[in-house]
């Protein structure tokens, strides 16, 4: 049996992550962890071994720049891929720096976020 490629969300929107988790999971055959803080994104990621990490920007508490410098920091997941999920199109210009994998805005459309998806880390 094949096991599915692993995605955590990060977004302090619950609806954002309703949705995100059901076109990865029914559309996509991802499978989806999610988190509504950066502290909570950090507590699974030293929990879980994940493919992809999609990253809320403008959050309450820990933002998601600051979310990605914990990443960063790790010696177990600290090379994982992350895509910043915003509603502004504008990459913010740390992202670079935090070698991201690009912006997905939101709201997404399925298509297009599966798209971003399967380029970073295939089916």
């Amino acid at each position: 049996m094949i096991m599915s490629k692993k995605i955590l969300v990060i977004d302090d929107d619950s609806m954002n992550l309703k949705v995100a988790e059901f076109i990865l999971s029914k559309k996509g055959g991802y499978e989806v962890l999610r988190a509504e803080s950066g502290e909570d994104g950090i507590k699974i990621l030293d929990e879980n071994s994940v493919d992809l990490v999609l990253l809320d920007i403008e959050m309450p508490g820990m933002n998601g720049i600051a979310t990605l410098k914990e990443i960063r920091k790790n010696d177990t997941y600290g090379e994982i891929p992350v895509m910043f999920l915003s509603a502004s199109s504008d990459e913010p210009a740390e992202a670079a720096q935090l070698h991201t994998l690009g912006l997905i805005t939101k709201p997404f459309l399925p298509t297009e976020l599966i798209e971003q998806v399967e380029k970073v880390i295939g089916k």
